[in-house]
């Protein structure tokens, strides 16, 4: 028996919502449509469909409109039958039923965050314990104290012994052997960084070396380093260190190539700071490619920071980053339709009604409230009295004859002032919803907003959270 879906609409939306389903291919799968006699979807409410939809008898699910408010589960239960809501513009009605492949948690990863505390000297353990959690909370798995040169780190052991007493991952960056030193004895989980000169720091220390090249011997420094710690049968990872842009960016990536390909089982660490911090450039693409890049290198670590204020996201964008990269490579697939959060400035699909399609509804609108909606050509404002249409909204707004009604005036100047930015960047409008920005901003940062709510998150590895 083919399932059967039975659609709730209002009176405005009804001939949209059939053409769009018209549009798509179900399979195993029948339909029908409820006008519940509202005029606009969006205002329906649970208990008004209970009142208004006689029964729901024949049919497995029942489809509201996404922005229905109420209790779903009472509803349900009410009609014995499993009530649903869509998306919030039924325009997306075709890419909700046709793409269950991307209907998957983010929930697994496989490469692990060192965050790092930059100038870690210069601030108190108190401090330190501060910033290390707000970092756990981005995604963080180790947090690196980040030393300073020529400059003591008198509270090292301290911070190290307090970290770990609060089950936090700790590793210690420096280029000074006695702060390594330090740091391992006190502790440290990891050690940045060692090369073949310093090696005898991981004979002293329990800390698992993350190995680099020499500014002298270059990689093949490295490939010694590695193979004297294969020898000793100790765990490290490698670093083959990526270097900005004009400074040997793109041999570097020709660098860690070679590294996979001479030790194919080595753990291996990408750097990605010198590409966030140092390149004048929104910083989610460039981390969704450098994330991309350690997930075919099979990486097990990336190094970040987020310290310029161009970069403050970085590290919830590097952890939406690698579980988007998990997924994919998982699937086999490409890295698409599995988060919208790496997508700040633009949207996939923008703008889902045409210009046309929003003068028809205007045509059917007979009461004074003030609808707004943006096509690709223009901002469109309507209600009973007609429809305006411009891109700026200062032209738009002595149509309006809201002068003398500071409230409304407010609203509408707020309104459209959301709707120029998604026209000008090319994003979804919805009236009266707040912009998405991806990872780039939400209200209730830090929180992983492209997790579901009660999702455990977890490592395919030995790094679960």
């Amino acid at each position: 028996m083919p399932e059967r879906i039975l659609f709730i609409t209002g009176r405005l939306a009804q001939t949209s919502l059939e053409r769009t389903l018209e549009r798509i291919e179900f399979e195993d799968c029948t339909y029908d449509i409820h006008q519940i006699g509202v005029s606009v979807a969006a205002l329906a409410t649970t208990d008004m469909v209970k009142r208004r939809l006689p029964s729901a008898q024949g049919f497995d699910k029942i489809m509201l409109p996404g922005l229905c408010a109420g209790d779903i589960d009472a509803l349900s239960d009410h009609f014995a039958t499993k009530a649903l809501r869509g998306p919030i513009d039924l325009k997306d009605l075709p890419e909700y039923f046709g793409a269950p492949a991307r209907q998957r948690e983010l929930d697994e990863y496989s490469i692990r965050i060192f965050a790092e505390i930059v100038d870690a000297p210069k601030r108190s353990t108190e401090q330190i314990i501060q910033i290390a959690r707000h970092y756990q909370n981005l995604g963080a798995d180790v947090i690196d104290l980040g030393c300073l040169p020529g400059e003591h780190f008198a509270h090292l052991e301290e911070t190290v012994q307090a970290l770990t007493a609060l089950n936090i991952k700790t590793s210690v960056d420096s280029l000074d052997n006695d702060d390594l030193m330090r740091g391992g004895q006190a502790g440290a989980d990891y050690l940045l960084s060692l090369s073949e000169d310093s090696l005898w720091i991981a004979d002293e220390v329990a800390g698992t070396p993350v190995l680099i090249p020499t500014a002298e011997g270059g990689q093949a420094s490295l490939y010694r380093a590695i193979e004297t710690m294969q020898q000793k049968g100790k765990p490290f990872l490698a670093d083959a260190i990526l270097n900005p842009i004009h400074f040997g960016f793109t041999q570097s990536i020709a660098n860690y190539l070679e590294l996979r390909r001479r030790y194919p089982d080595v753990e291996m660490m990408v750097g990605t700071g010198n590409l966030t911090e140092l390149t004048d450039a929104d910083t989610a693409g460039v981390t969704a490619v450098l994330l991309g890049i350690a997930s075919e290198l099979g990486a097990a670590a990336v190094l970040t920071t987020q310290v310029s204020q161009h970069a403050r996201t970085v590290l919830q964008e590097t952890d939406l980053a690698r579980r988007m990269m998990h997924a994919a490579k998982d699937d086999a697939s490409l890295p698409r339709g599995y988060s919208d959060g790496l997508m700040a400035l633009h949207d996939k699909k923008p703008h889902p009604s045409t210009a046309e399609e929003i003068r028809e509804l205007a045509a059917m609108i007979r009461d004074p409230s003030f609808r707004i909606q943006v096509s690709d050509s223009a901002i469109h404002i309507f209600n009973r009295d007609g429809i305006y249409e411009s891109s700026d909204p200062y032209e738009l707004f002595p149509k309006l004859r809201v002068e003398n009604d500071g409230s409304h005036a407010f609203y509408l100047g707020a309104e459209l002032a959301k709707a120029q930015i998604a026209w000008q960047l090319g994003k979804r409008y919805v009236q009266d919803q707040q912009l998405k920005w991806g990872c780039a901003y939400s209200e209730d940062q830090p929180t992983d907003h492209y997790k579901s709510p009660g999702t455990t998150l977890k490592s395919s590895g030995d790094e679960g959270k």
